[in-house]
């Protein structure tokens, strides 16, 4: 039986784990694997062995950990992690509600909305990217290597959420709740220790609707800098009045600075900026 996102001449998931039992440092050649070189290749299985992520078919970890920029440099990349992390996307945001729903019965919709928005904003995945080293073995181009790429916030992040969209398709829902739960647990006890880790746009949401009853409209009134470094900012307005402005290196990014800017300016919890 095939399964999902394996091409045909993919690694063999039981040579790789005999391979690896056996002592062996470096992985074997297989049939028409894609051609990354002996560096980039190393670091995926090693990447793999360090984190003790639960693949068996590590042509899909690969791909996770393939960004667009590697795949332009590189015809023999077939394919970059952007599929991979919408796939991951979705799923981060289904187990997150669940589990939520599951472990907080006394919560209403309302303070599950903002403790989801916590736990699956950029910052907290690239904190959970990070905790596996997903950075290090990242595939880059020349150009977002140089440019700090594999410790930018919302590259870690879309990293992250490859990797857990090719765990489901490589292991399926078990193997995700087993992966995701436990980093579930520990960033809420953070959150719940730490109000300003609170995602700020859905805390000024409740605010806005609570105290003036309108819904925050966000606004992109300029960007600057070369792509691979390209800033955002971005306006929040309440009820026709602008209420903050942020800046950061994604379009989420610079509104979680302007939700964050517009809740202390009305007096509300003041949230750190999130700068990468």
């Amino acid at each position: 039986m095939e399964i999902p996102g394996r091409r045909a001449g993919s690694p063999n998931p039981k040579l790789q784990r005999n391979w690896w039992n056996a002592g062996n440092s470096d992985p074997p050649e297989f049939t028409a694997p894609p051609k990354f070189t002996s560096r980039n290749k190393t670091s995926v299985f090693d990447s793999a062995r360090k984190a003790e992520l639960p693949f068996e078919d590590l042509s899909l970890l690969r791909r996770a950990l393939t960004h667009r920029s590697f795949v332009n440099e590189h015809p023999d990349a077939l394919e970059d992690n952007e599929r991979l992390e919408y796939l991951g996307d979705a799923a981060i945001d289904f187990l997150t509600a669940a589990w939520l729903y599951n472990h907080f019965p006394e919560m209403d919709e309302g303070q599950l909305t903002r403790m989801r928005s916590a736990l699956v904003r950029t910052e907290q995945l690239a904190d959970f990217a990070r905790e596996l080293r997903l950075g290090e073995a990242l595939l880059l181009g020349r150009g977002e290597e140089a440019s700090g790429g594999r410790d930018r916030p919302a590259l870690l992040c879309a990293a992250f959420e490859a990797v857990v969209g090719a765990l489901y398709l490589d292991g399926g829902y078990p193997a995700l709740v087993e992966f995701l739960e436990p980093r579930l647990e520990r960033a809420t006890q953070l959150i719940l220790e730490d109000q300003t880790l609170l995602d700020a746009r859905s805390s000024l949401q409740i605010w806005a609707q609570a105290e003036i009853g309108e819904t925050p409209r966000y606004t992109t009134v300029d960007s600057f800098g070369p792509d691979h470094a390209r800033e955002f900012v971005v306006d929040v307005n309440v009820g026709g009045k602008l209420r903050g402005r942020g800046q950061g290196h994604s379009k989420q990014e610079a509104a979680q600075n302007a939700a964050a800017d517009a809740l202390a300016k009305a007096g509300q919890v003041v949230f750190r900026e999130r700068r990468g």
